[in-house]
């Protein structure tokens, strides 16, 4: 009876794939309209906020009544994120946490308090990207779909990640960078299933997305002239200030919380939105996410020193915004933050001869550095910004200063940013767990340096209730025995048969991954 469930499951196994593929589709076109929907609530939020400011520093009585309104949002937020505390902050450590650990998330409430909270502190304009919360609205939308379409744990999982993959393609207009994500961030490698579904996913809600904002990138960056090679020299700097920019937004994101652990939760929202008064009253520029900086830093008009200004306080703004608890992302803002370093080190450089018509590509290139300091997603970073830009003259060049920001951030030993939230939420779940759930399918990789690579199945002291029924090895497809070597690069499909899925992932996580 064993042997011919096991090879039920490999047969259900091979159409998958297929499975995936069609039911990805379907994922994206739920993941795209749920996230213009959101993207187009947020954008209107954060346009009336400017307006609303412009207004008070004309009409100064109004500031008083401006700041009921603030405690009442405040409070309403406090509410919202209470009733579904898996939809605070970006939302990207809570898709890991579905698909790598099991984490039992409510879908419907998960979308009800983003789209509430989040549009609402958006008329406030808070220093708050909308990147974060599509990926998790994304996945939600697709947690719904592949709750009822899903044949198993395996399959559903392909899906949520799908749907992440869509809500990032949605919302930058950028489905390589979502296809990429999946892959870099979420998973940590390289699975055909995962692929086919985001890569289907992310198209077809890059379609929805540009049916409704346009073919235009999300950043005009397309006309500016490319870095020469003899200027390439300059990219070493430029990555290590870019990689210390996004060490600090890092380590500030991270221990801000620290300091709102002195306030009572129901006036850390109100806090936020309290210092959103005098940054929209004195310096409008550091609201909303950012792109208006970005913008700003492109054009390359403002001095050194306003500069400066607009970078510190955008970091110290979004770091009071985050650690908050307010629902909203942070790719954004740390992205314009790579712009303004980008653009103080090109005018910086300026003074010894550069022409300043090469300014906007170090900005290009310093976003890229900012985000794969603090992320740690490299690969994603290099592809945001050619999605972003439109244009790939740029590659090489952001590349390599991606690459050297990463190496800044590892030798200022610098966590992975949501690796760190993740741990932090996966530590709430223990304490809050309530229930086990037996009998899911898990696929997962085997990573060079790892416990199991190129040792025989027999050999390894693998989990209580742990059965392996595949082993696929490039193209080919093994029912392993005891004597079978397992070799860095195949992907285990493992039925956990008597124990929770989350405890079983996380005990072969350890088993196959190289750290």
């Amino acid at each position: 009876m064993e042997k011919s469930r096991m090879y039920q499951m490999l047969s259900d196994l091979n159409r998958l794939k297929w499975s995936v593929t069609y039911k990805g589709i379907l994922a994206g076109m739920i993941a795209g309209l749920l996230v213009t929907l959101y993207r187009l609530g947020i954008e209107f939020g954060t346009e009336k906020s400017l307006e609303a400011y412009q207004f008070l520093r004309l009409h100064p009585i109004y500031i008083i009544p401006w700041m009921f309104l603030i405690a009442i949002a405040g409070y309403l937020t406090y509410r919202l994120v209470k009733l579904e505390p898996y939809a605070k902050g970006s939302g990207i450590p809570q898709v890991e946490g579905i698909v790598l650990f099991g984490m039992k998330i409510k879908w419907h409430t998960v979308l009800i308090v983003r789209y509430l909270a989040g549009i609402l502190t958006s008329f406030f304009g808070v220093s708050l990207g909308r990147e974060g919360p599509s990926i998790q609205i994304g996945a939600a939308g697709s947690q719904a779909f592949a709750k009822r379409a899903g044949k198993n744990k395996l399959e559903e999982n392909c899906l949520i990640t799908a749907g992440a993959s869509a809500g990032l393609s949605a919302a930058f207009n950028a489905p390589l960078s979502g296809i990429m994500f999946a892959l870099e961030e979420i998973h940590r490698t390289f699975s055909p299933n995962i692929l086919i579904g985001a890569t289907t996913a992310a198209l077809t809600a890059d379609v929805v997305s540009k049916y409704f904002f346009g073919l235009k990138p999300v950043l005009n960056y397309t006309n500016i002239p490319q870095l020469p090679i003899r200027y390439y020299g300059l990219l070493l700097p430029l990555g290590v200030l870019s990689g210390i920019v996004g060490a600090a937004a890092n380590k500030g994101l991270l221990n801000i919380g620290l300091l709102y652990a002195k306030l009572p939760a129901f006036l850390r929202p109100g806090a936020a939105l309290l210092l959103a008064l005098p940054c929209g009253l004195l310096i409008p520029q550091v609201l909303g996410g950012g792109q208006n900086l970005i913008r700003l830093s492109e054009s390359a008009q403002i001095s050194i020193s306003l500069l400066a200004i607009y970078l510190v306080m955008k970091l110290a703004f979004t770091c009071v915004c985050f650690g908050s608890g307010i629902p909203g992302g942070i790719f954004m803002p740390i992205l314009s933050l790579g712009a303004m370093t980008g653009c103080i080190f090109g005018k910086m450089i300026t003074v010894w001869g550069l022409s300043a018509d090469y300014i906007p590509a170090f900005c290009v290139c310093a976003m890229a550095g900012a985000m794969s300091a603090s992320v740690k997603a490299p690969v994603t970073s290099i592809l945001l910004m050619a999605e972003m830009t439109g244009s790939l003259v740029h590659l090489l060049p952001v590349a390599a200063v991606a690459f050297i920001a990463l190496l800044t951030s590892d030798l200022l030993k610098i966590s992975p940013i949501y690796e760190v939230l993740l741990e932090r939420l996966t530590d709430e779940e223990k304490e809050s767990a309530d229930g086990k759930k037996s009998g899911a399918i898990i696929e997962i990789p085997v990573e060079l340096g790892s416990m199991v690579a190129r040792k025989k199945v027999k050999d390894v002291g693998w989990p209580e209730g742990a059965l392996i029924v595949s082993l696929h090895r490039g193209e080919k497809e093994l029912v392993p025995n005891g004597e079978t070597q397992i070799l860095p690069g195949d992907y285990l499909v493992v039925l956990s048969s008597k124990q929770a899925f989350d405890e079983m992932n996380r005990s072969l996580m350890e088993l196959c991954r190289s750290d």
